[in-house]
């Protein structure tokens, strides 16, 4: 049995959500992004703001995974925002798991309730957009759960006013 439990996010999760996505993008971004770039871009108090947003009109929708009273990943998923896509596509929006909790099976629960959501709500596949250099991320949706990368999405994306990252668009089947 898992130590960890997956539901709803609610409106009070938004800074535990922030500071858990701000934690991972530091570990995940080191050494890829330069240091003062990257404290402009984990500061947790700009995400918790867009967090109690998003949980307050389920857009995306959010899940946390808690263990005891403490939330230690969380994953946002919904429609793909990607232009000219049919509605039966979904997206994982965000998939973020506190550093001291990778490896332990978190992301995989979190993926699997994200999964049920969009199934639950129609959809046939899902796409993740994951940065090129993050070998942690890439891993995780290749390997562990069957994304296959779509090399022609290939894009530069602004994170702020001064980084910019190599995405590309992951994509597998539901059900």
């Amino acid at each position: 049995m898992s130590p960890y439990e997956v539901c709803p996010a609610e409106t009070r999760d938004a800074r535990a959500i922030a500071e858990i996505h701000a934690a991972a993008a530091r570990a995940a971004y080191q050494g890829l992004v330069p240091d003062d770039q990257l404290d402009a871009l984990v500061a947790p108090g700009t995400r918790e703001a867009k967090w109690r947003q998003a949980i307050e009109f389920a857009e995306p929708q959010v899940l946390v995974a808690v263990q005891g009273d403490q939330v230690v990943g969380f994953v946002g998923f919904d429609r793909s925002r990607d232009p000219k896509t049919p509605p039966t596509t979904g997206e994982i929006w965000a998939l973020y798991v506190h550093p001291d909790h990778w490896g332990k099976g978190v992301a995989l629960q979190l993926w699997d309730a994200a999964t049920e959501g969009l199934e639950d709500e129609g959809c046939t596949t899902v796409s993740a957009w994951v940065p090129l250099r993050n070998e942690r991320a890439l891993n995780f949706f290749e390997h562990q759960v069957g994304f296959k990368r779509d090399m022609k999405t290939a894009k530069t994306t602004a994170l702020n006013s001064t980084v910019r990252i190599e995405e590309v668009r992951l994509k597998r089947t539901l059900g």
